[in-house]
């Protein structure tokens, strides 16, 4: 029988309809997440108890109409709770860790949700990338994506990268306390490296992005640190860094996005010592496209789409293996750049943490 013929449930109609309506409001919702972080909104409800409307657009220096329908929207949403009685909204504790605690693992704030903008910028060279496989290159994105993209990973690399995931890696850590050389590469504004240098001062690291803007921005998050003795950084392709031989070289959240990642590959093969150690920190994801079809996998695909598979299709090569590549697949990649030894060290609800050894 064909999708034609099939006889109209109205039940499984009214079912999906419902839910289609929750992913429309929630759609416009995450904007006005965004606005209201922007504005401080969460910040000022972080502890503050039960307020009006009125009590909220006084302490954030907003319209209280404005502020009205937020508030609104946001208890409808489950993300602040309304007292009837009272006439009150309060954020609770679980919702500030996620939109008004800086140090949070999970913090949205500070711009994370800065994709959504840079979504809606790039509408019309989306159209016709669909209909015409053009790439889009990561650099010719609305600025606000690099930022959202540093705001997005960093407390997940705060809370994991020195206190789990290398530690996970065989003798690693070690090494680092000692004094080892690194390489970052797809580093971005360098929040992985900042991060790496704070709690191994006796390491020199080396973050290298093929992308000039945030190369500087990186320099800058490191001097800010005070890090800027031990770590460097420098515009140049994945699949042509040098400065080798590294005791340690990363790509965090970043294979899934190149041209050639077979190629970044084989060049960190190349730069890595004899006895050292790759480490690819990747979004989690299972092998089979059914693995992910689950909330997690339905974002993950989603920014594959607008951002990762975009920018691969825009280099040589174009290999596209998209922001759910999943753990075989990335074995593949490292087999194919030259290292013979592959496994899963650790992971997070979030991430999939490699390890790979020549």
């Amino acid at each position: 029988m064909t999708t034609a013929e099939r006889t109209l449930d109205e039940a499984k109609l009214e079912s999906f309809l419902g839910s289609f309506i929750g992913d429309f409001g929630g759609s416009i919702s995450i904007s006005l997440v965004y606005l209201g972080d922007r504005l401080g909104l969460y910040k000022a409800m972080a502890g503050a108890g039960p307020l009006t409307s009125s009590q909220l657009a006084e302490k954030t220096d907003t319209h209280e109409r404005y502020i009205r329908d937020w508030l609104n929207n946001m208890a409808g949403g489950g993300y602040v709770e309304y007292d009837a009685s009272a006439g009150t909204y309060e954020l609770p504790p679980e919702q500030a860790f996620v939109f008004a605690n800086s140090d949070s693992p999970v913090f949205m704030g500070d711009g994370a949700l800065g994709f959504i903008p840079v979504i809606w910028a790039a509408e019309e060279r989306m159209l016709d990338a669909f209909k015409t496989g053009a790439g889009i290159p990561w650099g010719e994105h609305d600025s606000r994506l690099f930022s959202a993209t540093e705001q997005f990973f960093r407390p997940g690399y705060r809370a994991n990268l020195t206190e789990s995931w290398i530690p996970a890696l065989d003798g690693v850590h070690e090494k680092l306390q000692n004094g080892a050389r690194v390489a970052d590469v797809g580093c971005g504004h360098g929040a992985s490296a900042v991060v790496m240098a704070e709690a191994y001062p006796n390491s020199s690291f080396t973050g290298f992005d093929f992308h000039a803007e945030s190369i500087n921005t990186a320099r800058e998050r490191a001097a800010r640190a005070g890090v800027s003795d031990r770590v460097s950084f420098e515009v140049a392709p994945a699949s042509e860094f040098t400065g080798g031989p590294y005791d340690l070289i990363c790509f965090f959240d970043c294979v899934h996005d190149m041209g050639d990642p077979v190629g970044a590959v084989a060049n960190a093969r190349k730069q890595i010592a004899s006895d050292g150690t790759l480490m690819l920190v990747e979004p989690f994801a299972g092998d089979k496209p059914e693995d992910n079809h689950n909330p997690l996998g339905r974002l993950f695909y989603g920014a594959s789409a607008f951002f990762c598979t975009a920018n691969s299709l825009s280099q040589e090569v174009g290999a596209a293996i998209g922001a759910q590549a999943g753990e075989a697949r990335l074995g593949e990649v490292c087999s194919d750049g030259g290292f013979t030894k592959f496994r899963r060290a650790t992971e997070t609800p979030f991430n999939l943490v490699l390890e790979a050894r020549p």
